[in-house]
C-alpha cells in the first residue's frame, strides 16, 4: 500500500477530509498540519499571529513551521508528499524534496498573489495543482506547467444538524462588499443571519478582530466546519460572496453537497453547477431579494435545487473526486 504524507495548515480542519478521502482510495496517510502548535508556548504565540490584526502581530511570533514538517518527512519515509498550500514553510522543505526526489505535489487552494513565493520556490515544488485558472496562465509565463484542482466538498464529514432558518445566511470573513450587500438586502425587507468573529459582537471576538462597529446584522461567532454545513442545509438560503477571488470558495460546493439552496455571485459557476436548476445567480441585493422572495412562495422550486445541487455534487464535486485527481498527477 503506497505511503503518502500529507502536510497541511489546519484552517477549518479540511485536512481530515482530504486524508480521508486519500485513503478511501487505497492509500496509506500520514497527516502533519504544519501551524499546529506543539506546546503552550508555541499555542500563545501562533493564536496572537492568527488572531490579532495583523499590524500589530511582531514577525517573531510567527511559528516557524519548516522544521516540524521536515521531521515528519524524515520520520515517516513515505512514498509520496502531498503539500496543501504551504506557503508558510520555506524554501528548505522543497528543496529537500527536490533533493530526495521523493514524488510531491503542491495544491494552492488561494491565488498566488496572497502567497509568499519565489519563482524558484514553484520550480523546486515538483508537481502543482492550483483552484486557480488564472494562476495556471500565470504559472506558465514563469515555465511551469500546473493542473487545474478546483475546490471541493467534504462529502465524509458529518453535518450538525440545525434547526429551519428562516432567512438568508451568510458563513465567511467580513469584507467591504459582503457587508454592503448584506445590509442592503436586508433594508429590502429580508431576514439576514451572519456567522463568523468578525461578524462577531462578543466581547472576545472584537477583541481578537478590532471590528469593534457593529454590521446591523444578526451575527453570530465562528461555527465549526461540521455546524456551518447544518446551517447552511437549514437555512431559506445561503449567499456565497466571493472577494477578489478567481477560483471558486470550498462553500461553493459545501452548500450544494449539504443539500443547502445556494445563491452566488458569479455567472460562471455554470463551469460546476447549472444556474437556475442547481443554484441561483444574483450580484445585487434586489436580485437577491427577488431569489429570496421566489423561494419563500414555491416549496417545489426550492426542493428541486436542493436535490439537484446535493446530485450534482456527489456526482461530480467530492474530496474523493479531487483526490483521486490529484493522485493521478504524482
Amino acid at each position: 500500500m503506497k505511503h503518502i504524507l500529507l502536510v497541511s495548515p489546519g484552517f477549518q480542519g479540511y485536512y481530515e477530509g482530504i486524508s480521508a478521502a486519500i485513503q478511501s482510495l487505497g492509500y496509506r496517510v500520514t497527516v502533519h498540519v504544519y501551524d499546529k502548535p506543539r506546546n503552550i508556548s508555541e499555542k500563545v504565540k501562533n493564536k496572537i499571529a492568527h488572531e490579532l490584526p495583523s499590524v500589530i502581530v511582531p514577525e517573531f511570533l510567527i511559528p516557524k513551521f519548516t522544521l516540524g514538517a521536515v521531521a515528519a518527512y524524515r520520520e515517516s519515509r513515505p512514498d509520496a508528499v502531498i503539500t496543501i498550500k504551504g506557503d508558510r514553510l520555506s524554501r528548505e522543505w522543497w528543496d529537500l524534496l527536490s533533493v530526495d526526489n521523493v514524488p510531491s505535489i503542491t495544491w494552492l487552494y488561494d491565488e498566488i498573489r496572497r502567497m509568499d513565493f519565489s519563482v524558484d520556490d514553484f520550480r523546486s515544488m515538483g508537481s502543482i495543482c492550483t483552484y486557480s485558472s488564472e494562476d495556471i496562465s500565470l504559472l506558465g509565463e514563469m515555465g511551469i506547467s500546473a493542473n487545474h484542482l478546483p475546490n471541493a466538498f467534504d462529502s465524509l464529514s458529518k453535518v450538525t444538524a440545525h434547526p429551519q432558518i428562516n432567512a438568508l445566511t451568510f458563513i465567511g470573513a467580513r469584507y467591504p462588499n459582503r457587508e454592503k450587500l448584506l445590509r442592503q438586502v436586508q433594508s429590502l425587507g429580508c431576514d439576514v443571519k451572519v456567522y463568523g468573529r468578525q461578524w462577531s459582537r462578543n466581547p472576545m471576538d472584537i477583541l481578537r478582530t478590532g471590528e469593534y462597529r457593529s454590521s446591523g446584522l444578526e451575527a453570530e461567532g465562528d461555527v465549526a466546519r461540521c455546524e456551518a454545513y447544518g446551517i447552511m442545509s437549514s437555512s431559506l438560503a445561503t449567499l456565497n460572496m466571493h472577494y477578489n477571488q478567481d477560483g471558486f470558495t470550498m462553500r461553493t460546493f459545501e452548500a450544494c453537497g449539504v443539500g443547502g439552496v445556494q445563491i452566488v455571485d458569479r455567472e460562471d459557476v455554470s463551469h460546476y453547477y447549472d444556474p437556475n436548476s442547481e443554484v441561483l445567480v444574483a450580484k445585487t441585493a434586489e436580485q437577491v431579494a427577488e431569489a429570496l422572495e421566489i423561494l419563500k412562495k414555491d416549496r417545489i422550486k426550492t426542493d428541486s435545487l436542493r436535490a439537484a445541487a446535493k446530485r450534482r455534487t456527489y456526482a461530480e464535486h467530492t474530496l474523493i473526486h479531487r483526490m483521486k485527481a490529484l493522485t493521478s498527477w504524482l
